[in-house]
Order: structure tokens, then sequence, then C-alpha cells
């Protein structure tokens, strides 16, 4: 091996190495999946992805999080949140208990 291959491989061991610490990981659960049933015959039966979602984006509004949509992405919640300048950004939450995973 010549110096300049090894100084290559020198020089990408730290970028190989780095954690994927930018990538949310959440073990909760997917928010409200059971069956929901009520005496009334409202709902009976599974949330839809989309339904889940919805509830979730309003369980994180009821918590001051200004969300516009919500889905599910790697065990998170992936919420598209309004930011006081004007725009959007994308924020992670935990499932379970609604906090912002960073």
């Amino acid at each position: 091996m010549n110096i300049k291959t090894l100084a290559l491989v020198l020089l990408a061991l730290p970028a190989m190495s780095a954690p994927a610490a930018a990538v949310p990981f959440c073990t909760g659960g997917t928010g409200a999946t059971s069956d929901f049933n009520t005496s009334f015959g409202i709902r009976i039966g599974r949330y839809t992805e989309e339904e889940r979602g919805e509830l979730a984006r309003q369980q994180l509004r009821q918590r001051g999080v200004d969300a516009t949509r919500v889905e599910f992405w790697n065990g998170c919640l992936r919420a598209y949140v309004r930011q006081p300048g004007g725009g959007e950004a994308m924020e992670f939450y935990d499932p379970t208990t609604f906090r912002q995973v960073f």
C-alpha cells in the first residue's frame, strides 16, 4: 500500500465510524391502533394509518405543537410543524409520550 492510499484510508475512517445520530428511532407504539368500539355504534374496527396520524396531530396540538400533518416513520411520529417566522419544519415525537425526539 502506498502512502497516498494509506492517507485516503485514514481520512475516510472518521466518516465511516460516525454514528447515525441524525436518524431518530422510537421504540414506543404507533399511537391509536387498537380496536375502538362504542355503545353508540360510531366506529367498530381498526383505525387506518391516516386516521391514526390525524389523532396524533390532534394530541400534539393539544400539547402546544402546531402540527399541520403527522405520519408514522421509523417508530416515531413525523410531524410537519408551523414555524413562528413562517414555513414548516419536520419534527419527530415519541408516539406514546408525545415528547420530541432529537
